[in-house]
């Protein structure tokens, strides 16, 4: 990635536009919206992650599509989640709009767009699964998440990240960004809400969205997506196109920002400008 300071980025993306709150069914969530006009786009993070961690796709799509970003509330699971943001989505106006969720927001996505088909438009999934057959077996999602003290979870997460700040690490530059996710910048009660949300979730209803409105997006070198869930991913929705990345970790809207954006300019209809979706070994149709 080079030598970046990915938290100054964010947090001047942040000091602009700040997260709204929005108490929606009892949820208190986090929102940023921007743009006025064009196609519209709900984004939705993983467990390591506020809505500005799309600060990049953000930013240079802002012009060009309405987008609505969210952090995600401390209580409720991902059905909870789903109706709060269809009545979001209701309310901003944006019936048909694609939905972007990537890892757990991935699975909230598809859970979303199964079931409120009327106001999505839309499928991208990103860096996720498409079951959660197993999960309360694995770290930490085999602890008790209600009564673990919060240090020990966040232990977990910081020796994973360990590794990262090692200086040849290829996303060392990431690390300190997740770091502070981690450390407190995710308040206690929502990092709780995520990872018992995705442990505790309900099987995911089949798609009704048209075929060609289904995509995925996938990293070669993602750790906590293994190439079964990958594999499993891509059966489950048999996706119109299936975006492929070698090299860009769990988190490719970090890393490889251009690229990301470049596929969501695809995806929604907009001009390539001078991003373009590498072709060739990255790209699945």
């Amino acid at each position: 990635m080079g030598e970046r300071n990915l938290i100054a980025e964010r947090d001047r993306f942040a000091a602009r536009h700040p997260e709204s709150r929005h108490v929606v069914n009892g949820r208190d969530w986090g929102v940023i919206r921007v743009g006025h006009s064009g196609p519209a786009l709900v984004l939705i993070p993983g467990t390591l992650g506020r809505a500005d961690i799309f600060w990049q796709q953000i930013a240079a799509l802002s012009g060009e599509a309405r987008i609505l970003a969210v952090s995600y509330p401390a209580s409720g699971g991902i059905a909870d989640w789903a109706a709060d943001l269809a009545q979001l989505i209701a309310d901003a106006g944006m019936q048909g709009t694609t939905v972007l969720g990537s890892s757990l927001g991935g699975y909230l996505a598809q859970y979303l767009t199964a079931t409120e088909p009327a106001l999505c438009g839309g499928l991208v999934a990103a860096n996720t699964l498409a079951s959660v057959q197993g999960i309360d077996q694995m770290p930490p999602y085999a602890m008790d998440l209600v009564t673990t003290p919060i240090d020990d979870l966040r232990a977990g997460f910081e020796a994973g990240l360990s590794i990262w700040q090692a200086p040849d690490h290829p996303y060392r530059d990431l690390a300190p960004l997740l770091l502070q996710e981690v450390r407190g910048r995710i308040p206690e009660g929502e990092l709780r809400a995520r990872l018992q949300a995705l442990k505790t979730a309900p099987d995911l209803p089949a798609q009704s969205l048209p075929h060609e409105r289904i995509f995925t997006v996938q990293s070669d070198d993602d750790h906590l997506i293994v190439p079964p869930m990958r594999e499993g991913l891509r059966a489950a929705l048999a996706p119109v196109r299936a975006y492929r990345f070698r090299t860009a970790s769990h988190f490719p809207y970090v890393t490889r920002p251009d690229a990301y954006t470049a596929l969501l300019r695809e995806i929604l209809g907009l001009s390539a400008g001078q991003t373009i979706w590498p072709a060739g070994e990255e790209s699945l149709s």
